[in-house]
């Protein structure tokens, strides 16, 4: 029974192509969180200033991270985005800082906006796009600027991080499903599947989407995991985000022990050590599996 648990829990594999080059996914990585905005709800992920944000870039691989994902319009909760011109000049100063500290890193765009992805993509060489959809907006996102999206990340050639706002796994399934069917049909080689903990869903139905999370191994996609420090573990414990890395860490072993393939964090060290620790017991079950 406990490696038929295991098997049904491993990590597929899969690879990247970032600007040429290939990330593989044989084994789980961690994205650093990098927010060149004055609030996000995490402050320590806050950097503004060229010196702060090259520093955090630095620390995000230093601590073992394999991607640098960089945003400049906040989603916490009942944040108004700013202007697309305001996010595009934080960007502006942001991502050359970037790629002067790290200039081998893959680096990933977090926005919502068509053209601010083609803008960081064309200007900045910006390797992939995560596109935090719905939840970045005060009014759902219209179908015309979903499509707008899909096209212009279709031109780009990049991998794109689809992010879904349904509260459960029976809706999310299909609809993701439908999503990713039209990006690959649009030539969209590479589509990383996020289920969005936190947004659009309760306390439960994160709980609950966690709890059987390698049922999203049916899109045949990977699979991106961000809980770090969010609402889920502060509101369940009558926490602040400062004291949510314990909650948040034994989240990320839970999701990798169910096949995640990234994790977004804020902390990349623990998260990385996570990921090292979950690694050695996947092997000693390989192992054991072996021998019998």
């Amino acid at each position: 029974m406990h490696n038929d648990i295991t098997a049904a829990c491993a990590c597929p594999s899969f690879t990247l192509n970032l600007c040429g080059s290939l990330l593989t996914l044989n084994k789980p990585r961690v994205m650093g969180i990098l927010n060149c905005t004055p609030d996000s709800f995490y402050a320590p992920s806050r950097s503004e200033e060229e010196n702060a944000i090259a520093q955090r870039a630095r620390q995000i691989v230093d601590e073992g991270g394999s991607i640098i994902d960089v945003g400049a319009c906040s989603t916490r909760p009942n944040a108004l985005p700013v202007s697309e011109q305001e996010e595009m000049q934080r960007l502006r100063k942001a991502l050359p800082a970037v790629k002067a500290a790290c200039p081998t890193t893959p680096v990933s765009i977090d926005t919502f906006r068509a053209n601010v992805a083609r803008m960081c993509v064309e200007e900045y060489g910006v390797a992939m796009i995560n596109d935090v959809g719905n939840g970045a907006t005060a009014a759902p996102r219209t179908v015309e600027e979903r499509d707008a999206m899909f096209q212009t990340v279709a031109k780009l050639r990049v991998p794109y991080i689809l992010m879904s706002c349904e509260p459960t796994l029976e809706t999310m399934l299909p609809a993701m499903i439908r999503d990713i069917t039209a990006l690959h049909s649009l030539g969209v080689a590479d589509v990383i599947a996020d289920p969005g903990f936190g947004f659009g869903k309760t306390l439960e139905q994160n709980y609950d989407i966690l709890r059987h999370l390698e049922q999203l191994h049916l899109m045949r996609v990977p699979l991106l995991v961000g809980v770090s420090r969010k609402s889920m573990f502060t509101r369940l414990l009558n926490i602040s985000a400062d004291e949510a890395l314990n909650a948040t860490t034994v989240a990320h072993t839970i999701a990798l022990m169910k096949g995640a393939h990234i994790l977004r964090v804020h902390d990349v060290k623990a998260a990385v050590q996570a990921q090292q620790v979950v690694a050695a017991t996947q092997a000693e079950n390989e192992l054991i599996q072996h021998v019998s």
